[in-house]
């Protein structure tokens, strides 16, 4: 488990992958809990001039994956999704800013499951309700 708030970090290491790419910016990563966000640009959306939904997941799933990092317990080396779902029940226009919170609801040896929000906070809509179950590794 990693100690205090890992955000910077994160936003290091993502650097030439899909969440940098895609912009995100990280308020907190620590134990239990993420809160990041993107402002929604040319990149995030689909061809057809909406908000794409894997930009949302992209956030969603980020956030619970460093958050699960953060959380490890003594002796794992990492993790795996094993399962996701997400309702979607609003949208974001190019310009605003899609923000998400991730929190653990739980945190087991072999699993965690995570729960998060994303929000436009321009609207102040919630825009889709996420949870994913990690499977904890161990170093063999």
């Amino acid at each position: 488990m990693m100690e205090g708030n890992q955000a910077k970090t994160f936003e290091e290491r993502q650097r030439g992958t899909l969440p940098g790419e895609l912009a995100m910016a990280w308020d907190v990563v620590a134990n239990r809990e993420a809160v990041g966000r993107f402002t929604v640009a040319g990149v995030h959306m689909a061809p057809n001039g909406f908000l794409h939904a894997a930009s949302v997941i992209a956030l969603v799933d980020s956030a619970c994956g460093y958050g699960c990092i953060a959380s490890l317990p003594e002796g794992a080396s990492g993790f795996t999704t094993i399962e996701l779902k997400a309702n979607y029940l609003a949208t974001a226009k190019e310009g605003e800013t899609v923000s998400c919170k991730a929190r653990l609801a739980h945190g087991g040896r072999m699993t965690q499951v995570w729960d998060a929000e994303a929000i436009n906070e321009t609207t102040g809509k919630t825009m889709a309700l996420f949870r994913c179950t990690q499977m904890v590794l161990y170093p063999r």
